[in-house]
């Protein structure tokens, strides 16, 4: 692991290099996207896929930039990112909606829905502690059950969904769960069940990335965004490291998670569309 000095010194450099090869990912997205139709270059089961891992990712999103503003960090625009992404779920649940669906999806689209419903509301309140309290609660049960959601449309595909589509998807919620669970300790929660908790977020998103990075079915553009991932992964992982050296708040660490969590959730995303729509050619392909 580097010092953190040495993390630190970097870490304007890097940023510059991850917001450069961000605009020119997005834009080869964008690219592929219009060149597919309506659905973009993904098939349906992929994009369904695709959406429901954003609204699995978004619940634990939402309530870390909830967290985050009742901290005092960065407070305006965490509030204004969470106005921005509400609207982006109540597109994916539209999107996921107006397709004809088995009665089991249904169901549990249905009750993603009250979830979300629910949270959004308490998304609405004033931060506070309490308020905290909730939308972390609602937040879990939105990700347990988006997570069910995203198995039964799985479950729907003619051939078997790539490893690298369900785990870049899984991922990129893990990566704000872990941020969510540090700035919890950071507010004060150091119970043993939030340490446990952050210490086997963090070792599962270490894992899989690794499995992302090595993986001999990537393809440049998807490799290029597991890159970007793992760079930022420097500046989280040396920041969560730190949590037990001090008893204080670490605030060079704190707007650390804060930021590369956020890059983190870009890159992970554009590589989950990337492997949505390397998956879509693939069963395109004559056997």
């Amino acid at each position: 692991m580097l010092p953190f000095k040495a993390v630190r010194h970097d870490l304007r450099r890097v940023s510059l290099i991850v917001a450069c090869s961000l605009l020119a990912l997005s834009q080869g997205a964008l690219a592929a996207g219009k060149d597919s139709g309506k659905e973009g270059a993904a098939g349906p089961v992929a994009g369904d896929i695709v959406s429901a891992g954003r609204l699995r990712m978004q619940s634990q999103r939402l309530a870390k930039l909830y967290q985050q503003a009742g901290m005092g960090l960065n407070a305006a625009q965490a509030m204004q990112q969470i106005a921005a992404s509400a609207t982006e779920v109540n597109a994916e649940f539209n999107r996921l909606g107006s397709a004809p669906r088995k009665a089991n999806i249904r169901r549990v689209l249905s009750r993603c829905e009250s979830l979300w419903q629910e949270m959004r509301a308490a998304l609405n309140q004033a931060p506070g502690s309490a308020g905290s309290e909730r939308v972390n609660q609602l937040a879990d049960e939105l990700m347990i059950h988006t997570s069910k959601l995203n198995l039964l449309i799985e479950a729907e595909a003619e051939a078997p969904i790539g490893r690298l589509l369900d785990l870049s998807s899984r991922l990129n919620m893990l990566s704000q769960r872990l941020a969510r669970l540090y700035l919890q300790a950071q507010g004060g929660n150091r119970s043993q069940g939030v340490i446990v908790d952050i210490e086997q977020a963090r070792k599962e998103f270490a894992s899989g990335l690794l499995e992302l990075d090595t993986a001999r079915d990537n393809t440049p553009a998807s490799r290029d965004a597991i890159g970007l991932a793992r760079n930022q992964w420097i500046f989280f992982d040396s920041a969560i490291s730190r949590l037990g050296m001090t008893g204080r708040a670490d605030g060079t660490a704190v707007q650390n998670v804060a930021t590369s969590s956020e890059r983190i959730a870009q890159v992970l995303d554009l590589a989950s569309s990337q492997y949505a729509r390397d998956y879509t050619e693939a069963t395109r392909q004559p056997r």
